[in-house]
């Protein structure tokens, strides 16, 4: 069961990239796709067994490192996080494999997408079963070359390379830190194995490093790490370029794998971030930054999956401040309802551009909700849930994080606050902006193509079905053991929590009034995308122009890639070309090309004095003779 909920993806990923030109496509596909139903349905068990029936287990595969002091086996790790994290990922990954058939139906490769694809999902879930930082690390990478390879799918799309390029590179930055926090642990602990370094933890709160507390700087480096994988501020630019890959691809990297990976490492290493106070108030301080970032900007976005890419961005900001405020029950628990209405929105917008023939700006469609009522449907309670709507999922979560910002009691709990309810604010409203550009109105699409709309196949809609319960049902059933009055023996010492801060506590007495701003603030968003854009649908025009500065900063990103490219893409490129021409053409190739041919030379030269015959022979020797005898003269 343990073994299978992990390598079952890695199965159907070497059937269908191995032997799909043999088996043809239908069947790579749907090996790949009873591969990941395997997967799920050990996934569930592991769950089940591990945070619901409170028996964590952990499968030792094999010794992988043992050189010198560095000790590191190959071992899946369940506890009730872990068992979480597989749950979900195996659940969502499978369903995103299913709708993957009916979307990816006219592809020419589909043996290769699947491969990619599960390949993906298997190095998620080596990541969240990792028992020690190097096999985490191999899992951090693996997401991190799968996602390049997926968002680069479509690789005779310069747009695509260029995305795949980008998300690569923006992610060694990140990983970069990462590493130097796995180095700076060793030194500091002597291990990388969890189970050393976190009974270790409270002992090594006064080790220095430097003149600076070596745990803070071990937090701020695998955070900075963090940022890269989940896409905060400062190193966010490569997720909304990532829609380039196929819809299926952006589902699975924002509901379920590459980009909560970051958020799971600072819950996995809770016992060495409750010793990191400062480090913590930068992931508060960063994460609600970047949560108000993304909803600005998502405010103004026409692409609908980049719309749906922001609200992503900004909802990860959530979590890294419930994870900074030291309340990881409640990032994770966001975590694991976001997964079901995010990946319920990536479909919905999937079945939405199936059904227009690729057209992805909002601008262009209006008048769908007749024409494909399902997909209608399921996008309401994917937004419901995403805008924080009671009984839905993202309510339960959502709001736990804002009562825990305000139960902090400190300034960058305020702070949070303030960012937090804010994006909640614009978060409804742009999520009804798309609901009514895209499904309400009088059609914008040119009449053929509104002649061809149509509801996508079954294998596209269950899964839509599956993840709309998902998103309605996974905030009441599960808030108490996440977060209520099961909560301890769910976690069982999963997660960490220092007695004295008393967060959790905290939480359960939080004022009475942020639920009800929360529920305001959701309503306010969609009543005013109700009157921009169905009772007074010239008013965003009109306020485009008058403050086009303002519409120009948001809709240009807040000019973060415009920055980074006079920073760093310009200077880099130049060096690059000083390095090629001078360096490599002039120096490396010139000097060594050089001195040969002016050898080649010489001896072109000398061998026109070979001309073989005896007169020119004899003449030269009586120049030679004539001059060494005027020279002995001189000299005398």
């Amino acid at each position: 069961m343990f073994v299978g909920a992990v390598f079952f993806p890695l199965l159907g990923a070497c059937i269908s990239g191995f032997l799909g030109r043999w088996i043809g496509d239908r069947a790579a596909q749907w090996s790949a796709v009873v591969c990941m139903a395997l997967a799920a349905a050990c996934g569930l068990a592991a769950f089940w067994e591990v945070a619901l029936q409170g028996r964590p287990e952990s499968v030792v595969l094999f010794r992988f490192l043992d050189v010198g002091d560095l000790e590191v086996a190959w071992a899946l790790r369940y506890d009730t996080l872990s068992a979480v994290m597989v749950g979900m990922v195996t659940v969502i990954s499978a369903l995103i494999h299913l709708y993957s058939v009916g979307y990816m139906a006219h592809d020419e490769t589909p043996g290769r997408f699947f491969a990619y694809l599960s390949l993906f999902t298997f190095m998620m879930l080596m990541l969240v079963t990792a028992d020690n930082l190097v096999q985490l690390f191999f899992g951090w990478e693996g997401v991190g070359l799968a996602s390049y390879l997926l968002i680069g799918y479509w690789y005779e799309r310069e747009s695509a390379n260029a995305a795949a390029m980008k998300a690569f590179i923006v992610n060694r930055v990140g990983d970069l830190f990462f590493m130097l926090g796995m180095a700076l642990t060793f030194y500091t602990f002597g291990s990388l194995e969890f189970a050393q370094i976190f009974a270790a933890a409270a002992s090594h709160a006064q080790t220095s490093f430097m003149g600076v507390p070596a745990l803070e700087l071990i937090g701020l480096l695998l955070f900075l790490g963090a940022c890269g994988k989940s896409a905060q501020l400062g190193l966010h630019t490569w997720l909304p370029d990532a829609m380039e890959g196929p819809t299926p691809v952006s589902a699975l990297i924002h509901a379920a794998t590459m980009v909560t990976a970051g958020v799971f490492l600072m819950a996995r290493m809770s016992p060495l971030m409750e010793h990191a106070p400062v480090a913590l108030s930068v992931v508060v301080v960063v994460g609600a930054s970047t949560a108000f970032f993304a909803a600005t900007v998502g405010c103004v976005q026409n692409d609908i999956k980049r719309i749906i890419a922001y609200s992503t961005c900004s909802q990860l900001g959530y979590m890294f401040v419930a994870a900074g405020l030291g309340l990881y029950q409640a990032a994770i628990f966001h975590l694991f309802t976001h997964a079901f209405f995010k990946a319920l929105l990536f479909l919905g917008a999937g079945s939405v551009i199936h059904a227009m023939s690729d057209e992805q700006d909002i601008r262009r469609m209006g008048g769908l909700w007749r024409k494909i009522p399902l997909t209608y449907a399921v996008m309401w309670v994917g937004s419901l849930a995403l805008a924080g709507v009671p009984i839905f999922a993202g309510y339960y979560s959502k709001d736990a994080i804002l009562e825990g910002a305000i139960a902090a009691h400190s300034t960058v709990g305020l702070f949070a606050f303030v960012c937090l309810a804010t994006a909640a604010f614009l978060t409804a409203f742009y999520s009804w902006r798309l609901l009514f550009l895209t499904f309400h109105g009088a059609p914008r699409a040119a009449p053929e193509v509104m002649a061809h709309v149509h509801e996508s196949p079954a294998v596209m809609l269950l899964p839509l079905v599956v993840l709309a319960a998902g998103a309605t049902v996974t905030g009441f059933l599960f808030m108490p053991y996440f977060l209520g009055d099961l909560q301890q023996g769910f976690w069982n010492g999963a997660l960490f929590n220092l007695p004295e801060k008393g967060m959790m506590e905290a939480l359960h007495h939080a004022p009475a009034w942020v639920p009800t701003l929360a529920k305001a603030l959701a309503a306010g968003g969609i009543a005013l995308a109700f009157v921009m854009y169905v009772a007074l649908p010239s008013l965003p025009a009109r306020l485009a122009a008058a403050v086009p500065g303002l519409y120009r900063f948001l809709l240009h990103k807040w000019y973060f890639d415009e920055l980074y490219d006079r920073l760093f893409v310009r200077p880099l490129r130049r060096l690059a070309v000083l390095f090629w021409q001078v360096g490599d053409v002039r120096l490396i190739d010139g000097l060594p090309n050089g001195a040969a041919a002016i050898a080649a030379g010489m001896g072109r030269g000398a061998a026109r004095l070979q001309s073989g015959r005896v007169a020119s022979y004899a003449f030269a020797m009586i120049v030679g003779l004539t001059l060494f005898l005027t020279l002995l003269l001189l000299g005398r």
